[in-house]
């Protein structure tokens, strides 16, 4: 799966649209919501250059402080 590009933005099932935590940083408390907002703008059509084409269901998922995690799916 890896080795054959399918997680990447024009793969299968494209992974880390905006490069993920090792791009942006990782503010403490606020990158669930960063992956959260990046699943808007793919959605929305928004996203620019790392666009992935007939976006209509993003997926993120976190996993913070012990015991705390949470799940969000963004469709169109």
């Amino acid at each position: 799966m890896l080795f054959d590009g399918d997680t990447k933005l024009d793969g299968r099932l494209p992974v880390n649209t905006d490069g993920g935590c090792l791009a942006c940083g990782e503010p403490i408390g606020a990158s669930g919501l960063r992956q959260v907002y990046e699943n808007v703008i793919q959605v929305r059509g928004a996203a620019g250059e790392r666009q992935v084409e007939h976006t209509k269901i993003a997926y993120s998922q976190v996993y913070g402080a012990p015991g705390l995690s949470a799940v969000c799916i963004i469709g169109a």
